[in-house]
């Protein structure tokens, strides 16, 4: 028997596969029917300048036999085979001088880290079995050679192995794994264990991969309980993989059914898709996408529980589950698969070599998904805005993020409720309808519509018959502020302290009158403004007013009293959230304006009382607590029991 050592540097490099570069022991039976794939894929490549290799081999296939009662796995093939020096040559490279390269580039590299990415150059996959085994036997023989120049190599990962002339009969190569006891838990000998294995990993292989699968069947009794029949078992033939890829196939071979249920399938969901998208790509990187937006959020969609990601293929093997390159955050709803065979993978076949060719995976599969969302909106308008309900947020998300770098690509995707009726709009057709004269977009913020709605700062609007946006998400506001503006139209906050909605004429006439009443109201303006100390920035009178009393509104540098809100919801509790600065804005046509003048002329202390009513009330009209509910309570009490 031919006795070998295995090197010093190889022997390390086992011991560093086995030990730290897999951490999910079962895609060892991936790794095996994938050689077994490509051996076959060897061996129809050479049938086809000689013929007669496919002599006497039956069809193409890769073979599963477990044995419970040994503890054995058996993987065969009828593939290419290999000869005694390829063999030693070539079982995974691990067996020759490799390794000493390896770990000179590793040593180079200054980090064991890079070991994944490094040893991927190798192709050492075959090794992964001494995750599970405590010894492997491999049989082979090469295609158009005699029996008698079979081999065997064996192996306990000991740093040993043995090489031998061995008969074998049949063309291709079986391997013998024999189970280590610390994986017994796995049930690798299961026969469902195995079929699940199998359709996880090995689903879409092109050949067919078989197992016998033994079936029980009852024993049969007449009526009185007497056994009749006893039990049998019987014994058939399995094809585990279905080796029917769908997104390899035409889209006019497939239904509107078979998508749905392959998108059940795949993904375990029980919705329709909103949406299917099948494309492919050739050229300088070759790959075929099946994409699916799904019909609800996952229930943990907006959350940081949550991974996105395409599931990825190579040459019809899975790859990962969610390949996050693949698909950019604020598209992360989409569901799907990507296979390509212009990858290059290490030896777990999760580490992608090339960073390029996935790169322009990526933004061809963004593209060709914001296409289907644009046409979904343009031609099928109601299903969109269902879409909008359930991802909405995360496409306002992608315009927030990455500094504006997909604002362009997502504008015209938005939607937004409005006051032009019930109806949700696109900028482009708020823009439309916009009537001359008008220069910006105005939006407000609330929690509703029917809040904002009922906001004092919405009145004007109304009477200059100004169409106005309503920003009901929190994340509204944060879009806005990477917009800033659409078609060379500004977006304008209407909270703010200087709409600009008047003629030149108009403001020259509100300019006088508002110095004339700032003038002579100047003693109150100023004394409620030091009953709300720390409250306010500015108290001043506003002519923007038609029915409300008050309103606060921001200060034109800063952050809006919205925005204020939503960052003190999210601040940590060492980290404040920024204030606004605030304008507390009085309505001198209100007839609560003469009852404040009286009560500053009279000198009263229930002045007092009233700036901070006027306030909290402000504050009430735009969703936000009184800062001591109590108190407010308190005074609005005292308040009704003094009237006459």
């Amino acid at each position: 028997m031919g006795k070998r050592q295995f090197k010093a540097e190889t022997k390390q490099l086992l011991d560093l596969m086995i030990n730290s570069i897999y951490t999910n022991k079962e895609i060892f039976l991936r790794e095996l029917i994938s050689n077994c794939s490509d051996a076959i894929d060897k061996l129809k490549f050479r049938s086809l300048t000689e013929p007669e290799m496919l002599e006497n081999g039956g069809e193409l296939s890769i073979e599963i036999e477990p044995d419970k009662e040994n503890s054995t796995i058996t993987i065969r093939d009828n593939g290419i085979g290999m000869t005694h020096d390829e063999v030693v040559e070539n079982i995974g490279t691990i067996a020759r001088s490799g390794s000493k390269e390896f770990f000179t580039k590793l040593k180079e590299d200054g980090e064991e880290s890079k070991a994944e990415e490094l040893i991927g150059q190798f192709g050492v996959g075959f090794y992964s079995v001494f995750m599970v085994a405590e010894k492997v036997i491999l049989r082979t023989r090469a295609a158009g050679i005699d029996p008698s120049e079979g081999v065997e190599w064996v192996s306990t990962g000991d740093g040993h192995y043995t090489v031998e002339k061995k008969d074998v009969a049949d063309r291709g190569t079986e391997i013998i794994l024999y189970l280590r006891e610390d994986v017994k838990d796995m049930s690798l000998t299961d026969e469902f264990q195995i079929e699940q294995l199998v359709t996880k990993y090995s689903d879409y292989i092109r050949y067919p991969v078989t197992m016998e699968i033994t079936e029980e069947i009852p024993e049969e009794k007449d009526k009185d309980g007497k056994v009749v029949k006893e039990k049998e078992f019987s014994v058939e033939t399995k094809t585990l993989n279905s080796m029917k890829p769908i997104w390899l196939k035409n889209k006019s071979d497939v239904d509107d059914k078979e998508y749905a249920d392959f998108y059940r399938h795949a993904f375990h969901v029980y919705d329709e898709p909103f949406d299917i998208i099948q494309t492919k790509g050739e050229g300088t990187v070759e790959y075929n996408a099946l994409l699916f937006i799904p019909t609800k959020a996952p229930f943990d969609f907006y959350s940081n529980q949550f991974e996105r990601g395409i599931k990825l293929y190579s040459k019809q093997v899975f790859i990962m589950d969610k390949c996050k390159e693949l698909v950019p955050e604020y598209l992360g709803f989409v569901k799907g698969i990507v296979d390509s065979p212009d990858f290059s993978l290490n030896i777990s076949r999760e580490i992608l070599q090339q960073d390029r060719q996935l790169n322009i995976i990526s933004k061809n599969v963004e593209k060709k998904i914001l296409g289907s969302l644009k046409y979904m909106l343009e031609n099928e308008r109601e299903k969109y805005i269902d879409f909008w309900g359930e991802f909405g947020r995360a496409i306002k998300a992608g315009v927030y993020a990455g500094f504006g770098m997909n604002k362009e690509k997502l504008q015209d995707l938005l939607l937004f409720e409005s006051s032009n009726d019930q109806k949700m709009t696109t900028l482009s057709e708020y823009v439309e309808r916009m009537p001359e004269g008008q220069k910006e977009i105005y939006f407000a913020t609330g929690k509703s519509r029917d809040s904002i709605e009922k906001i004092p700062q919405m009145e004007m609007l109304r009477e200059k018959g100004f169409e106005v946006l309503f920003f009901t998400d929190k994340i509204d506001e944060f879009t806005s502020t990477i917009l800033l503006n659409y078609k060379e139209k500004p977006l304008k906050n209407i909270a703010g302290s200087d709409l600009n909605l008047d003629s030149e004429k108009e403001k020259e006439e509100k300019k006088e009158k508002r110095e004339k009443l700032n003038k002579e109201s100047k003693d109150l303006l100023e004394n409620i403004k030091k009953n709300l100390e720390g409250k306010v920035a500015q108290v001043r009178l506003s002519l923007r007013l038609k029915n409300s009393a008050v309103c606060l509104v921001s200060g034109s540098d800063g952050i809006s009293i919205n925005m204020e809100q939503v960052l003190s919801e999210a601040a940590m509790s060492d980290m404040p959230a920024p204030k606004a600065s605030r304008i507390l804005e009085i309505n001198p046509e209100h007839a609560l304006f003469e009852k404040l003048n009286t009560l500053n002329e009279s000198k009263s202390e229930k002045l007092k009382d009233y700036s901070e009513l006027l306030y909290e009330q402000a504050l009430v009209m735009e969703g936000i607590m009184p800062t001591d509910p109590v108190d407010f309570a308190s005074r609005i009490a005292d308040l009704m029991t003094s009237a006459k």
